[in-house]
């Protein structure tokens, strides 16, 4: 219903509309597949979702040359670090010429920059490549030294994969997905136990866009209630310097249009109006209310306020509940957010069924084990 709603509800013509035609298809298969399957959530049902609701529209929408513009977005930015240093322009006035991304995001459009135009150099191929490898990536580091719970992870991401929210920026090209598979590969390195593995996965999340900064304290107080003072220090330490060895040089290099492009910009705050622009609470707010956008911002600072106390009180102790917590901050930040989309929705949901598939694949070690030897497997039902 959310593919054909998609599809019904934009223009004609659009990545969108046709999207939204061929995946609600692809659903309606999977959804017969699913109720005709004795196991719940079958890999089958999931993979029909995949290939029908990603494969296929991708191939489509590349053919017949529709994208979203986030792609081209992308693409202009590594032309413009490449030429200048910094993927920011000085001076941005239309909407295209805004790149409210970090710096880490020009990467998916070196090869664009590099190679010219082509199939295979688009930013949107890169990102669906950096998004199935960080997924990939994070189900190896979770089911490491336990076979029998591989299908079940494999299941869960591939369902992940299927899911409208993923599907559809993936397929358009939207930028989100790999950002978020970043942060599903760094709770997977932290319920391991290995704080700098979850520290260069969230660096790696945090230079692309700001959506995912508030994973680092989360995982932080998770590494810190489960593996230790160290363990925490050395995760924290690890994620900021990755992400101030590649945000910093284009902020030093020209301040100004970093602030015009990468903060006030995505957040809603410039003189031009960011396109990212749904009926939720924050743009009802800022359109209703005068002086609406100050009070968005400030009821996004009371629930991150909020979200920071109760780490404290209650910081998390199992994967699930961090990712759970994170999910909670995500929400309130989108729904808050005076410029935001319904297709953030891909933060929330994609960090829920981790934890779904984190709790059905691997049990939660306790601090005195070690990590490194096989734990035997919780007895589950398959996803």
């Amino acid at each position: 219903m959310t593919a054909l709603a998609v599809g019904l509800a934009s223009a004609s013509n659009t990545s969108q509309h046709r999207w939204g035609l061929a995946a609600a298809l692809a659903y309606a298969c999977a959804a017969l597949v699913s109720r005709r399957s004795r196991v719940p959530w079958s890999r089958t049902a999931a993979l029909i979702g995949v290939v029908g609701a990603l494969v296929v529209p991708l191939v489509w929408l590349t053919a017949v040359g529709l994208q979203q513009m986030e792609v081209g977005v992308v693409e202009r930015s590594a032309q413009h670090f490449l030429e200048t240093g910094t993927p920011y322009l000085s001076h941005p006035v239309a909407v295209r010429d805004f790149n409210p991304y970090l710096p880490g995001m020009a990467l998916f459009g070196v090869p664009h920059a590099v190679f010219g135009a082509g199939v295979l150099a688009g930013a949107r191929l890169w990102n669906l490549a950096g998004f199935a490898a960080t997924l990939a990536a994070a189900v190896a580091v979770l089911v490491k030294g336990r076979p029998s719970a591989r299908r079940t992870a494999v299941t869960g991401a591939t369902w992940i994969a299927a899911c409208p929210v993923v599907a559809l920026p993936l397929a358009i090209g939207g930028v989100d997905p790999v950002v978020v598979a970043f942060v599903l590969l760094a709770l997977a390195y932290a319920h391991r136990g290995r704080a700098a593995g979850a520290g260069l996965a969230l660096g790696a999340a945090a230079i692309l866009k700001w959506t995912a900064w508030p994973a680092i304290p989360v995982v932080v107080v998770l590494l810190a209630a489960t593996r230790g003072a160290r363990a925490a220090r050395i995760s924290a330490a690890v994620a900021v310097a990755v992400a101030a060895s590649v945000v910093a040089p284009p902020l030093l290099a020209d301040p100004h249009a970093f602030l015009d492009n990468a903060v006030l910009y995505p957040f809603g705050l410039s003189d031009t109006a960011s396109t990212a622009a749904s009926p939720l609470l924050g743009a009802l707010l800022s359109a209703l209310l005068p002086h609406g956008k100050t009070v968005a911002v400030v009821l996004i600072g009371v629930g991150a306020v909020a979200v920071a106390l109760s780490l404290i009180v209650r910081p998390p102790t199992t994967t699930a509940a961090a990712a759970h917590r994170l999910a909670l901050g995500l929400t309130i930040a989108i729904l808050l957010s005076p410029a935001t989309r319904i297709g953030y929705a891909v933060y929330p949901l994609t960090l829920l069924i981790w934890a779904r598939c984190t709790v059905l694949t691997v049990p939660e070690p306790t601090p005195d084990q070690d990590t490194s030897s096989p734990v035997p497997h919780l007895a589950a039902e398959r996803l």
